[in-house]
Protein backbone atom coordinates (compact mmCIF):
# COMPACT_ATOMS: atom_id res chain seq x y z
CA UNK A 1 0.00 0.00 0.00
CA UNK A 2 1.03 3.24 -0.91
CA UNK A 3 0.98 6.79 1.02
CA UNK A 4 -1.44 8.37 -0.69
CA UNK A 5 -3.75 5.17 -0.65
CA UNK A 6 -2.60 4.69 2.77
CA UNK A 7 -4.28 8.58 3.07
CA UNK A 8 -7.21 7.98 1.16
CA UNK A 9 -8.14 5.33 3.82
CA UNK A 10 -7.66 7.15 6.62
CA UNK A 11 -9.62 10.16 5.41
CA UNK A 12 -12.46 7.83 4.18
CA UNK A 13 -12.58 6.34 7.60
CA UNK A 14 -12.97 10.14 8.72
CA UNK A 15 -15.96 10.03 6.58
CA UNK A 16 -15.67 13.72 5.56
CA UNK A 17 -18.74 14.12 3.68
CA UNK A 18 -21.05 13.02 6.62
CA UNK A 19 -19.06 15.11 9.45
CA UNK A 20 -18.86 18.68 6.98
CA UNK A 21 -22.88 17.87 6.54
CA UNK A 22 -23.81 17.60 10.38
CA UNK A 23 -21.22 17.96 12.94
CA UNK A 24 -21.33 21.77 12.42
CA UNK A 25 -24.49 22.16 13.71
CA UNK A 26 -23.23 20.94 16.99
CA UNK A 27 -20.45 24.06 16.81
CA UNK A 28 -22.96 26.28 15.68
CA UNK A 29 -25.25 25.75 19.00
CA UNK A 30 -22.75 26.95 20.90
CA UNK A 31 -20.29 29.56 19.52
CA UNK A 32 -22.86 31.01 16.81
CA UNK A 33 -21.29 32.09 13.54
CA UNK A 34 -17.78 31.32 14.62
CA UNK A 35 -18.20 27.51 13.48
CA UNK A 36 -14.82 27.45 11.26
CA UNK A 37 -12.72 29.21 14.22
CA UNK A 38 -13.60 26.30 16.33
CA UNK A 39 -12.86 23.60 13.22
CA UNK A 40 -9.48 26.09 13.21
CA UNK A 41 -8.55 24.99 16.82
CA UNK A 42 -9.35 21.73 16.16
CA UNK A 43 -7.41 21.33 13.32
CA UNK A 44 -4.50 22.76 15.28
CA UNK A 45 -4.99 19.88 17.87
CA UNK A 46 -5.36 17.55 15.96
CA UNK A 47 -1.99 18.51 14.02
CA UNK A 48 -0.32 18.16 17.43
CA UNK A 49 -2.03 15.01 18.55
CA UNK A 50 -0.42 14.01 15.25
CA UNK A 51 2.72 14.54 16.29
CA UNK A 52 2.97 12.10 19.00
CA UNK A 53 1.55 9.27 16.38
CA UNK A 54 4.05 9.98 13.95
CA UNK A 55 6.74 9.51 16.51
CA UNK A 56 5.48 6.27 17.86
CA UNK A 57 4.67 4.98 14.61
CA UNK A 58 8.26 5.79 13.55
CA UNK A 59 9.38 3.42 16.55
CA UNK A 60 6.42 0.52 16.08
CA UNK A 61 6.67 -0.56 12.90
CA UNK A 62 3.70 -2.86 13.16
CA UNK A 63 -0.16 -1.89 12.99
CA UNK A 64 -1.38 -0.63 16.23
CA UNK A 65 -4.27 1.49 17.76
CA UNK A 66 -4.68 3.85 20.35
CA UNK A 67 -4.64 1.63 23.18
CA UNK A 68 -1.76 -0.17 21.74
CA UNK A 69 0.60 2.66 21.63
CA UNK A 70 -0.35 3.49 25.44
CA UNK A 71 0.13 0.28 26.29
CA UNK A 72 3.44 0.09 25.00
CA UNK A 73 4.71 3.21 26.24
CA UNK A 74 2.59 3.39 29.73
CA UNK A 75 2.31 -0.59 30.79
CA UNK A 76 -0.39 -3.01 29.66
CA UNK A 77 -2.87 -1.87 32.39
CA UNK A 78 -2.71 1.78 31.17
CA UNK A 79 -3.37 0.05 28.07
CA UNK A 80 -6.01 -1.90 28.89
CA UNK A 81 -7.76 1.31 30.32
CA UNK A 82 -7.43 3.31 27.21
CA UNK A 83 -9.00 0.21 25.06
CA UNK A 84 -11.66 0.58 27.15
CA UNK A 85 -12.26 4.14 26.72
CA UNK A 86 -11.65 3.63 23.37
CA UNK A 87 -14.50 0.77 23.44
CA UNK A 88 -16.92 3.64 24.91
CA UNK A 89 -16.23 5.63 22.04
CA UNK A 90 -17.28 3.33 19.27
CA UNK A 91 -20.20 2.58 21.21
CA UNK A 92 -21.16 6.30 21.31
CA UNK A 93 -20.20 6.89 18.00
CA UNK A 94 -22.05 3.98 16.43
CA UNK A 95 -24.93 6.19 17.81
CA UNK A 96 -24.00 9.00 16.26
CA UNK A 97 -23.53 7.50 12.93
CA UNK A 98 -26.38 5.14 13.08
CA UNK A 99 -28.33 8.65 14.38
CA UNK A 100 -27.01 10.44 11.43
CA UNK A 101 -27.69 7.82 9.03
CA UNK A 102 -31.91 7.98 10.25
CA UNK A 103 -31.56 11.57 10.01
CA UNK A 104 -30.16 11.68 6.64
CA UNK A 105 -31.90 8.98 5.16
CA UNK A 106 -35.36 10.52 5.96
CA UNK A 107 -34.11 13.86 4.78
CA UNK A 108 -33.71 12.03 1.33
CA UNK A 109 -36.72 10.24 1.60
CA UNK A 110 -38.59 13.20 2.06
CA UNK A 111 -36.89 15.51 -0.85
CA UNK A 112 -37.28 13.34 -3.21
CA UNK A 113 -41.17 12.46 -2.25
CA UNK A 114 -41.02 9.34 -0.88
CA UNK A 115 -42.18 9.71 2.60
CA UNK A 116 -43.15 13.56 2.60
CA UNK A 117 -44.05 13.71 6.10
CA UNK A 118 -42.40 11.41 8.17
CA UNK A 119 -43.04 11.71 11.70
CA UNK A 120 -40.90 12.82 14.41
CA UNK A 121 -39.68 9.39 15.14
CA UNK A 122 -39.61 8.77 11.91
CA UNK A 123 -35.50 9.02 11.76
CA UNK A 124 -35.33 6.25 14.63
CA UNK A 125 -36.91 3.67 12.04
CA UNK A 126 -33.65 4.41 9.82
CA UNK A 127 -31.19 4.66 12.87
CA UNK A 128 -32.83 0.72 14.03
CA UNK A 129 -31.85 -0.58 10.11
CA UNK A 130 -28.28 0.58 10.12
CA UNK A 131 -27.65 -0.70 13.43
CA UNK A 132 -29.35 -4.33 12.26
CA UNK A 133 -27.77 -3.77 8.94
CA UNK A 134 -24.15 -3.21 10.67
CA UNK A 135 -24.70 -6.12 12.83
CA UNK A 136 -25.02 -8.46 9.97
CA UNK A 137 -22.38 -7.39 7.45
CA UNK A 138 -20.23 -7.85 10.66
CA UNK A 139 -21.13 -10.98 10.99
CA UNK A 140 -21.43 -11.88 7.35
CA UNK A 141 -19.02 -9.80 5.92
CA UNK A 142 -20.33 -8.57 2.43
CA UNK A 143 -17.24 -9.41 -0.65
CA UNK A 144 -15.95 -5.48 -1.62
CA UNK A 145 -18.44 -3.82 0.66
CA UNK A 146 -16.09 -1.61 1.59
CA UNK A 147 -14.67 -1.01 -2.23
CA UNK A 148 -18.12 0.21 -2.61
CA UNK A 149 -18.61 2.20 0.69
CA UNK A 150 -15.04 3.44 -0.53
CA UNK A 151 -15.85 4.56 -3.61
CA UNK A 152 -19.24 6.44 -2.13
CA UNK A 153 -17.20 8.38 0.57
CA UNK A 154 -15.13 9.41 -2.56
CA UNK A 155 -17.46 10.35 -4.93
CA UNK A 156 -20.04 12.27 -2.12
CA UNK A 157 -16.53 13.93 -1.21
CA UNK A 158 -16.21 15.44 -4.66
CA UNK A 159 -19.45 16.50 -5.38
CA UNK A 160 -19.13 18.64 -2.01
CA UNK A 161 -15.79 20.37 -2.88
CA UNK A 162 -17.39 21.17 -6.48
CA UNK A 163 -20.62 22.58 -4.58
CA UNK A 164 -18.32 24.81 -2.49
CA UNK A 165 -16.10 25.81 -5.44
CA UNK A 166 -19.35 27.36 -6.92
CA UNK A 167 -20.85 28.75 -3.84
CA UNK A 168 -17.38 30.95 -2.84
CA UNK A 169 -17.09 32.12 -6.35
CA UNK A 170 -21.08 33.48 -6.10
CA UNK A 171 -20.55 34.81 -2.87
CA UNK A 172 -17.48 36.70 -3.65
CA UNK A 173 -19.43 38.13 -6.64
CA UNK A 174 -22.53 39.06 -4.43
CA UNK A 175 -24.72 36.40 -6.58
CA UNK A 176 -26.72 34.52 -4.03
CA UNK A 177 -30.20 33.33 -4.42
CA UNK A 178 -32.71 35.93 -4.85
CA UNK A 179 -35.00 35.05 -1.93
CA UNK A 180 -35.24 32.39 1.13
CA UNK A 181 -33.10 31.24 3.75
CA UNK A 182 -29.72 32.01 1.74
CA UNK A 183 -30.88 35.18 0.25
CA UNK A 184 -28.85 37.22 3.07
CA UNK A 185 -25.30 35.21 2.26
CA UNK A 186 -21.99 36.86 1.60
CA UNK A 187 -18.76 36.33 1.89
CA UNK A 188 -17.13 38.00 5.30
CA UNK A 189 -14.72 36.52 7.44
CA UNK A 190 -16.69 37.59 10.46
CA UNK A 191 -16.83 33.77 10.58
CA UNK A 192 -13.58 33.57 12.01
CA UNK A 193 -14.20 35.81 15.00
CA UNK A 194 -16.69 35.24 17.84
CA UNK A 195 -19.94 37.37 17.83
CA UNK A 196 -20.56 39.95 20.42
CA UNK A 197 -22.40 38.36 23.49
CA UNK A 198 -20.45 35.17 23.12
CA UNK A 199 -17.76 34.16 25.48
CA UNK A 200 -14.72 33.44 23.87
CA UNK A 201 -13.70 30.24 26.08
CA UNK A 202 -17.35 29.05 24.70
CA UNK A 203 -15.32 28.12 21.23
CA UNK A 204 -13.98 25.53 23.20
CA UNK A 205 -17.49 23.50 23.91
CA UNK A 206 -17.74 23.63 19.81
CA UNK A 207 -14.13 22.63 19.60
CA UNK A 208 -15.89 19.02 20.58
CA UNK A 209 -17.53 18.75 17.19
CA UNK A 210 -13.96 19.73 15.74
CA UNK A 211 -12.42 16.36 17.17
CA UNK A 212 -15.81 14.55 16.70
CA UNK A 213 -15.07 15.39 12.75
CA UNK A 214 -11.53 14.41 12.75
CA UNK A 215 -11.73 11.32 14.32
CA UNK A 216 -9.77 8.55 12.75
CA UNK A 217 -7.72 10.52 11.24
CA UNK A 218 -4.66 8.23 13.04
CA UNK A 219 -6.45 5.23 10.98
CA UNK A 220 -3.35 4.71 9.10
CA UNK A 221 -1.50 3.56 11.82
CA UNK A 222 -3.46 0.26 11.61
CA UNK A 223 -2.01 -0.02 8.47
CA UNK A 224 1.14 -0.81 9.19
CA UNK A 225 1.87 -4.34 8.40
CA UNK A 226 0.05 -3.29 4.43
CA UNK A 227 2.50 -0.53 3.86
CA UNK A 228 5.81 -0.93 1.89
CA UNK A 229 7.71 1.18 4.05
CA UNK A 230 5.57 1.97 7.26
CA UNK A 231 8.66 3.42 8.76
CA UNK A 232 7.85 6.65 6.17
CA UNK A 233 4.89 6.16 4.76
CA UNK A 234 2.31 5.53 7.76
CA UNK A 235 3.64 8.99 9.39
CA UNK A 236 3.40 10.60 6.22
CA UNK A 237 -0.63 9.73 5.80
CA UNK A 238 -1.07 10.55 9.37
CA UNK A 239 0.03 13.52 8.71
CA UNK A 240 -1.52 14.05 5.21
CA UNK A 241 -4.67 13.26 6.58
CA UNK A 242 -4.85 15.33 9.26
CA UNK A 243 -3.31 18.18 6.55
CA UNK A 244 -6.51 17.52 4.36
CA UNK A 245 -8.80 17.49 7.36
CA UNK A 246 -8.11 20.71 8.50
CA UNK A 247 -7.70 22.44 5.39
CA UNK A 248 -11.07 20.58 4.23
CA UNK A 249 -13.37 21.37 7.47
CA UNK A 250 -12.10 25.08 7.52
CA UNK A 251 -12.62 25.76 4.12
CA UNK A 252 -16.01 23.55 4.13
CA UNK A 253 -17.94 25.49 7.14
CA UNK A 254 -16.57 29.01 6.63
CA UNK A 255 -18.69 28.52 3.04
CA UNK A 256 -21.28 26.86 4.70
CA UNK A 257 -21.94 29.61 7.78
CA UNK A 258 -21.35 32.77 4.82
CA UNK A 259 -24.08 30.82 2.49
CA UNK A 260 -26.56 30.43 5.89
CA UNK A 261 -25.86 34.18 6.72
CA UNK A 262 -24.42 34.99 9.83
CA UNK A 263 -26.92 36.83 11.50
CA UNK A 264 -28.87 35.29 14.15
CA UNK A 265 -31.40 34.17 11.72
CA UNK A 266 -28.98 32.79 9.32
CA UNK A 267 -27.24 30.86 12.33
CA UNK A 268 -30.79 29.69 13.39
CA UNK A 269 -31.40 27.96 9.93
CA UNK A 270 -27.29 26.16 9.79
CA UNK A 271 -28.00 24.84 13.46
CA UNK A 272 -31.79 23.47 11.92
CA UNK A 273 -30.74 21.61 9.06
CA UNK A 274 -30.28 18.26 8.51
CA UNK A 275 -27.95 18.58 5.40
CA UNK A 276 -26.08 21.53 5.10
CA UNK A 277 -24.47 20.47 2.36
CA UNK A 278 -27.79 19.22 0.55
CA UNK A 279 -29.74 22.18 1.05
CA UNK A 280 -27.22 24.79 -0.06
CA UNK A 281 -26.25 22.73 -3.14
CA UNK A 282 -30.11 22.81 -3.87
CA UNK A 283 -30.16 26.60 -3.19
CA UNK A 284 -27.29 27.50 -5.47
CA UNK A 285 -27.22 24.50 -8.25
CA UNK A 286 -29.98 22.61 -8.44
CA UNK A 287 -32.57 20.00 -6.21
CA UNK A 288 -30.80 16.80 -8.05
CA UNK A 289 -27.04 17.74 -6.67
CA UNK A 290 -28.37 18.25 -3.08
CA UNK A 291 -30.69 14.97 -3.17
CA UNK A 292 -27.11 13.31 -4.25
CA UNK A 293 -25.03 14.94 -1.58
CA UNK A 294 -27.61 13.80 1.11
CA UNK A 295 -28.00 10.24 0.06
CA UNK A 296 -24.15 10.13 -0.40
CA UNK A 297 -24.25 11.33 3.54
CA UNK A 298 -26.51 8.65 4.95
CA UNK A 299 -24.59 5.67 2.85
CA UNK A 300 -20.85 7.41 4.77
CA UNK A 301 -22.59 7.43 7.64
CA UNK A 302 -23.58 4.05 7.60
CA UNK A 303 -20.40 3.16 6.28
CA UNK A 304 -19.17 4.44 10.19
CA UNK A 305 -21.62 3.05 11.29
CA UNK A 306 -20.08 -0.27 10.41
CA UNK A 307 -16.89 1.11 11.39
CA UNK A 308 -17.83 1.01 14.82
CA UNK A 309 -19.30 -2.01 14.89
CA UNK A 310 -16.49 -4.00 13.56
CA UNK A 311 -14.46 -1.83 15.87
CA UNK A 312 -16.69 -2.44 19.35
CA UNK A 313 -16.62 -6.17 18.55
CA UNK A 314 -12.82 -7.02 18.11
CA UNK A 315 -12.63 -5.37 21.96
CA UNK A 316 -15.46 -7.17 22.97
CA UNK A 317 -13.72 -10.41 21.61
CA UNK A 318 -10.30 -9.23 22.52
CA UNK A 319 -11.12 -8.06 26.69
CA UNK A 320 -13.03 -11.72 26.75
CA UNK A 321 -10.22 -13.89 25.55
CA UNK A 322 -8.06 -12.09 27.47
CA UNK A 323 -9.39 -11.95 30.67
CA UNK A 324 -11.27 -15.49 30.51
CA UNK A 325 -10.36 -18.13 32.85
CA UNK A 326 -7.45 -20.68 31.32
CA UNK A 327 -9.49 -22.94 29.29
CA UNK A 328 -12.32 -21.27 28.50
CA UNK A 329 -10.85 -18.54 26.39
CA UNK A 330 -13.02 -19.50 22.93
CA UNK A 331 -16.25 -19.19 24.90
CA UNK A 332 -18.88 -16.60 25.81
CA UNK A 333 -18.22 -13.22 24.19
CA UNK A 334 -14.93 -14.78 22.71
CA UNK A 335 -16.78 -17.37 20.65
CA UNK A 336 -16.37 -16.59 16.75
CA UNK A 337 -18.81 -18.15 14.23
CA UNK A 338 -17.43 -20.26 11.16
CA UNK A 339 -16.18 -17.56 9.73
CA UNK A 340 -13.96 -16.05 11.93
CA UNK A 341 -15.79 -13.72 13.05
CA UNK A 342 -16.69 -13.01 16.76
CA UNK A 343 -20.63 -12.71 16.19
CA UNK A 344 -21.74 -13.25 20.24
CA UNK A 345 -19.09 -9.85 20.59
CA UNK A 346 -21.11 -8.09 17.76
CA UNK A 347 -24.15 -8.31 18.88
CA UNK A 348 -23.62 -7.54 22.77
CA UNK A 349 -21.79 -4.52 21.00
CA UNK A 350 -24.74 -3.37 18.88
CA UNK A 351 -27.24 -4.44 21.88
CA UNK A 352 -25.42 -1.72 24.02
CA UNK A 353 -25.62 1.33 20.88
CA UNK A 354 -29.52 0.47 20.69
CA UNK A 355 -29.57 0.95 24.21
CA UNK A 356 -28.55 3.66 24.90
CA UNK A 357 -30.62 5.33 21.91
CA UNK A 358 -33.66 3.35 23.61
CA UNK A 359 -33.17 5.15 26.92
CA UNK A 360 -32.45 8.34 25.49
CA UNK A 361 -35.67 8.03 23.41
CA UNK A 362 -37.31 7.18 26.19
CA UNK A 363 -36.11 8.55 29.26
CA UNK A 364 -35.33 11.86 27.96
CA UNK A 365 -37.41 12.46 25.08
CA UNK A 366 -34.47 12.49 22.48
CA UNK A 367 -34.55 12.81 18.99
CA UNK A 368 -32.64 11.46 16.48
CA UNK A 369 -30.47 14.69 16.35
CA UNK A 370 -30.33 14.86 19.93
CA UNK A 371 -28.84 10.81 19.78
CA UNK A 372 -26.51 12.61 17.45
CA UNK A 373 -25.40 15.88 19.43
CA UNK A 374 -25.09 13.62 22.72
CA UNK A 375 -23.25 10.72 21.93
CA UNK A 376 -20.84 13.23 20.10
CA UNK A 377 -20.13 14.80 22.75
CA UNK A 378 -19.62 12.13 25.32
CA UNK A 379 -17.91 9.85 22.99
CA UNK A 380 -15.23 12.64 21.85
CA UNK A 381 -14.63 13.28 25.44
CA UNK A 382 -13.68 9.85 25.74
CA UNK A 383 -11.76 10.06 22.77
CA UNK A 384 -10.05 13.04 23.99
CA UNK A 385 -8.73 10.98 27.07
CA UNK A 386 -7.07 8.80 24.89
CA UNK A 387 -5.16 11.25 22.94
CA UNK A 388 -3.79 12.23 26.40
CA UNK A 389 -2.88 9.33 27.39
CA UNK A 390 -0.93 8.17 23.77
CA UNK A 391 0.42 12.15 23.62
CA UNK A 392 1.50 11.37 27.25
CA UNK A 393 3.21 7.77 26.29
CA UNK A 394 4.63 9.87 23.03
CA UNK A 395 6.26 11.67 25.04
CA UNK A 396 7.98 9.57 27.02
CA UNK A 397 9.10 7.02 24.18
CA UNK A 398 10.40 10.10 22.55
CA UNK A 399 11.94 12.31 25.50
CA UNK A 400 12.49 10.50 28.43
CA UNK A 401 13.67 7.13 27.21
CA UNK A 402 15.07 8.25 24.35
CA UNK A 403 14.33 5.31 21.91
CA UNK A 404 13.94 7.77 18.96
CA UNK A 405 17.65 9.52 19.76
CA UNK A 406 17.47 11.53 16.09
CA UNK A 407 14.79 13.66 17.63
CA UNK A 408 15.89 17.35 18.77
CA UNK A 409 15.01 18.16 22.68
CA UNK A 410 13.04 20.82 21.75
CA UNK A 411 10.24 19.42 20.10
CA UNK A 412 9.08 18.13 23.22
CA UNK A 413 7.23 21.23 23.19
CA UNK A 414 4.71 20.03 20.24
CA UNK A 415 3.37 17.56 22.36
CA UNK A 416 3.24 19.78 25.57
CA UNK A 417 1.15 22.13 23.75
CA UNK A 418 -1.25 18.79 22.14
CA UNK A 419 -1.55 18.50 26.13
CA UNK A 420 -2.64 22.14 26.59
CA UNK A 421 -5.50 21.86 23.73
CA UNK A 422 -6.45 18.66 25.19
CA UNK A 423 -6.71 19.67 28.55
CA UNK A 424 -8.01 23.11 28.28
CA UNK A 425 -11.02 21.76 25.68
CA UNK A 426 -11.67 18.81 28.50
CA UNK A 427 -11.99 21.53 31.37
CA UNK A 428 -13.86 23.51 29.36
CA UNK A 429 -17.04 21.26 28.88
CA UNK A 430 -16.99 20.34 32.84
CA UNK A 431 -16.29 23.48 34.49
CA UNK A 432 -18.11 25.33 34.80
CA UNK A 433 -20.06 22.38 35.13
CA UNK A 434 -23.62 22.62 33.51
CA UNK A 435 -26.67 23.09 35.54
CA UNK A 436 -28.94 20.25 36.29
CA UNK A 437 -31.10 22.74 34.66
CA UNK A 438 -29.56 22.86 31.44
CA UNK A 439 -30.82 19.33 30.73
CA UNK A 440 -29.15 16.63 28.50
CA UNK A 441 -25.69 18.68 28.53
CA UNK A 442 -25.45 17.98 33.08
CA UNK A 443 -24.89 14.27 32.00
CA UNK A 444 -22.66 14.20 29.77
CA UNK A 445 -19.28 14.63 31.67
CA UNK A 446 -20.89 12.15 33.89
CA UNK A 447 -21.48 9.25 31.61
CA UNK A 448 -18.15 9.97 30.03
CA UNK A 449 -16.62 9.98 33.36
CA UNK A 450 -18.48 6.52 34.78
CA UNK A 451 -17.54 5.43 31.26
CA UNK A 452 -13.75 5.65 32.28
CA UNK A 453 -14.23 5.41 36.16
CA UNK A 454 -15.64 1.75 35.51
CA UNK A 455 -12.22 0.91 33.66
CA UNK A 456 -9.72 2.39 35.59
CA UNK A 457 -11.83 0.31 38.78
CA UNK A 458 -11.53 -2.77 36.91
CA UNK A 459 -8.33 -2.55 36.31
CA UNK A 460 -7.11 -1.67 39.84
CA UNK A 461 -9.38 -4.08 41.32
CA UNK A 462 -7.90 -6.91 38.90
CA UNK A 463 -4.36 -5.66 38.42
CA UNK A 464 -3.12 -8.96 37.49
CA UNK A 465 -5.92 -10.24 35.27
CA UNK A 466 -5.40 -6.35 33.79
CA UNK A 467 -1.85 -6.83 33.04
CA UNK A 468 -2.59 -9.99 31.09
CA UNK A 469 -5.10 -8.47 28.89
CA UNK A 470 -3.32 -5.41 28.55
CA UNK A 471 -0.31 -7.66 27.38
CA UNK A 472 -2.31 -9.79 25.08
CA UNK A 473 -3.63 -6.58 23.25
CA UNK A 474 0.07 -4.64 23.09
CA UNK A 475 0.81 -8.68 21.47
CA UNK A 476 -1.93 -8.59 19.23
CA UNK A 477 -1.47 -5.08 17.74
CA UNK A 478 2.03 -5.03 17.88
CA UNK A 479 3.15 -8.37 17.24
CA UNK A 480 6.71 -9.08 18.12
CA UNK A 481 7.70 -5.39 18.94
CA UNK A 482 8.47 -5.65 22.95
CA UNK A 483 6.67 -3.05 25.04
CA UNK A 484 9.36 0.21 26.21
CA UNK A 485 10.55 -0.99 29.70
CA UNK A 486 8.83 0.22 32.69
CA UNK A 487 10.91 2.12 35.08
Amino acid sequence: MSVWQAIGLSVALMAPSMAANINPQGTASTVGRAVPLAFLLAAVGVLLVAYGFVRLCQYFQHAGSVYAFVGATLGPRAGLFSGFGLLGTYCFYGVVTSSATGIFGTAFLQQVGIWPNPPSWGPFVLVAVALVASYLLTVVPAKRGTSVLLTVEGVTVALILLIVAVVLVRLVGGSTPDSGTFADGSFTLDVFSVAPGTDVSAVFLGVVFGFLSFAGFEAAATLGEEARNPRRDIPRAILGTAIFGGVYFVVVTAVEMMAFGTDDAGVAAFTASPSLLGDIGTAYIGSWIGDIITLGAAISAFGCCLACVVGASRLVFAFARDTAPEGRSESGLAAVNREGVPARAALASTVVMALIVLVSALFFGAQAEDTFFWSGTIGTLILLVAYVLTTIGAIRLVFVQKKLPGVPMWQVVIPIAALVVLGYTIVRNVFPYPAYADGAAFWFPVVAGVWLLAGLVAVLALPAVARRAGQALMAAELGSREPVEQG
